[in-house]
């Protein structure tokens, strides 16, 4: 059915429901979206840390590690392991420091610089992802649970461009009356890119990832914390990280004509 005929049958639907002639019931509906990620075979998860970067205005690792372990507590039924967040852009500096190498990447030319600032320099820290024995290593240490690690880059950004705005009016008669209008606006806020890392504890095999894009902007005289625009952006990014592991159930509502 196109668009179109649908509209017209909705219409029509409604027109015959106004003339007294159909009576709408309505009914909650659940879709389940099966989990992406096989995990029957874990009792225990291990969310350890991530390489975290972008801005120094948020301490992405630890509170994306704390934020994913709060939601797995209520929403898997994995026991979630209580251990200190490790800071993963320091294991891999201090690997190839004892390995007499250069750091992963430039040192900071700024104390609010962080190490990893966009995705060139996270490119040299990701190696330790595919470092089998290391995580198999950590797994021995917890009783062989599922690992979520990854990486997550959250940075500030800035755009100009028209943005709809809503203006009101009063008419002749004393009513409220309103229009769109577009005008040019600067905007500044946050992106959000994280790029979740399942691994096998038992193995150290990697068994899957899953990455995400999120944007949050507001006008450019509007103060925005960090942290609040870090949650607004996770909690759209939350659904999708938990169907990697669990089925969701999706809810809705429909409508039946009688």
């Amino acid at each position: 059915m196109t668009a179109r005929i649908a509209a017209a049958a909705g219409s029509l639907a409604l027109a015959m429901a106004s003339a007294g002639c159909l009576s709408f019931y309505e009914i909650s509906v659940e879709t389940p979206i099966h989990a992406k990620l096989d995990v029957t075979s874990f009792q225990r998860v291990l969310v350890l840390g991530f390489l975290g970067g972008g801005s120094n205005n948020l301490d992405a690792n630890a509170e994306t590690a704390r934020l994913l372990r709060s939601q797995l507590r209520t929403k898997s039924e994995m026991r979630v392991i209580d251990t200190d967040v490790l800071s993963l852009v320091d294991e891999v500096d201090r690997r190839r420091g004892a390995a007499g190498q250069p750091a992963a990447s430039a040192a900071p030319t700024t104390p609010d610089e962080p190490k990893i600032k966009d995705e060139t320099d996270l490119a040299a820290y990701e190696e330790i992802f595919n470092d089998a024995e290391y995580w198999k290593r950590i797994g021995a240490e917890h009783q062989s649970p599922l690992i979520v690690t990854g990486s997550v880059l959250f940075t500030e950004i800035s755009k100009s461009g028209q943005v709809s705005r809503l203006k009101t009016a009063v008419d002749s008669m004393g009513r409220p009356t309103y229009t769109e209008e577009r005008a040019f606006a600067n905007l500044r806020g946050y992106a959000l890119s994280p790029k979740f890392v399942f691994i096998d504890g038992r193995t150290g095999e990697l068994l899957h990832t899953e990455s995400f894009h999120e944007e949050a902007l507001y006008q450019d005289t509007q103060n925005t914390p960090a942290l609040s625009s870090y949650f607004e952006l996770m909690d759209k990014l939350l659904p999708g990280f938990l169907n990697t592991l669990s089925t969701q159930k999706i809810r809705g509502s429909r409508y039946l004509l009688k």
